[in-house]
């Protein structure tokens, strides 16, 4: 009988995580998992994924939880800072583009 060698669907690179081999988030997935959307429904949104590749990001999620989480809030923290910065810098700009995305939600939701 073959051994199989266990498959890798996340790795980490740029000081972020990634569904490997490709330029999808983990980020992305864990979201979409965490509000409620099946792994289906997160394959329909992400056409580049396999329903596989979405299943292991998850997988992989659950078996680190702690430490992706942990990732998570400090990306949410840092996100955050550059959103106060943008709106010290540029009020005018970001009151522009928060009003574009509050249009936008109302034309596709």
């Amino acid at each position: 009988m073959a051994v199989l060698a266990p498959k890798s669907y996340v790795e980490y690179r740029n000081d972020s995580y990634w569904v490997e081999g490709t330029r999808i988030s983990l980020d992305s997935i864990v979201y979409s998992f965490l509000n409620g959307e099946s792994p289906e429904s997160i394959a329909e949104n992400f056409p580049l994924l396999s329903l596989e590749q979405v299943y292991g990001a998850i997988a992989f999620y659950l078996a680190h939880r702690e430490i992706i989480d942990i990732y998570l809030e400090k990306d949410q923290v840092e996100f955050e800072k550059l959103q106060q910065s943008c709106r010290e810098k540029s009020p005018l700009l970001y009151q522009k583009l928060k009003a574009a995305l509050i249009h936008y939600f109302d034309q596709y939701s």
